[in-house]
């Protein structure tokens, strides 16, 4: 009985190889194009301006708060404290497939948003008179990859474990609030541009495939030695 369940275990987080390559594909063209005309005068980054201009001039201070709410509550503390928990309660389950990706979904996700920020180190939308100061790169934002990686694998975590097509809605259209929130609340803030968490969505997403993906063809690789 445990041997079924941990195939189980290891078949649900699993991502076939073909869907991983399709997905982690289309997500690096789509960063690579966001990440190409970023740097330039051209028409994405003149939106990035015109939607950052407007947001600064036109938030209210009540959202203004929300936001900061939002976004203190997702930041790398936040999204580590939560992975604690989904990890804690992974591993009492005995999900350990599923804990690796986790692990590997988040941790790595934001790795990867550093090393991307350094890579292309564009600074920060500037205004005279900033909600948020940060010192660090503006592409692609942090605490939407972090959002991505973490909420990424609970729904699909979630989905798995459930035959009711409504309830596998509620779950992946409430992952895609919190995200929205996320990237919404950066922008508001002026802490970030509009490609910059286009790109950490794309990017994490890619990183999330191929953790999938790789877990899988792991687990799958131990129950044929087993």
């Amino acid at each position: 009985m445990a041997e079924r369940s941990q195939t189980d275990a290891g078949s649900a987080c699993a991502l076939r190889p073909g869907v991983a390559v399709l997905v982690i594909a289309t997500c690096t063209l789509a960063f690579a194009y966001l990440a190409s005309h970023v740097s330039t005068t051209g028409a994405l980054a003149a939106l990035d301006l015109q939607i950052a201009r407007w947001l600064h001039a036109n938030a209210s201070p009540a959202l203004v708060t929300a936001m900061f709410w939002v976004s203190n509550a997702q930041g790398i503390a936040g999204i580590s404290v939560l992975s604690l928990l989904m990890g804690a309660f992974l591993a009492r389950k005995r999900e350990w497939n599923w804990l690796l990706v986790l692990i590997l979904s988040v941790a790595g996700g934001m790795l990867l948003n550093v090393l991307l920020k350094e890579t292309i180190r564009r600074p920060r939308p500037m205004f005279d008179d900033p909600l948020l100061t940060l010192a660090t790169w503006s592409f692609p934002s942090g605490h939407t990859a972090g959002a991505t990686a973490f909420y990424g694998v609970v729904a699909a975590y979630l989905t798995s474990n459930t035959m009711s097509r409504r309830r596998r809605t509620l779950v992946i259209a409430s992952a895609i609030t919190l995200l929205v929130l996320v990237a919404f609340s950066r922008m508001v803030l002026g802490a970030h541009y509009l490609s910059d968490v286009l790109a950490a969505f794309v990017s994490s997403t890619g990183w999330l495939a191929l953790c999938f993906a790789v877990v899988g063809l792991w687990g799958r690789h131990r129950l044929t030695r087993a």
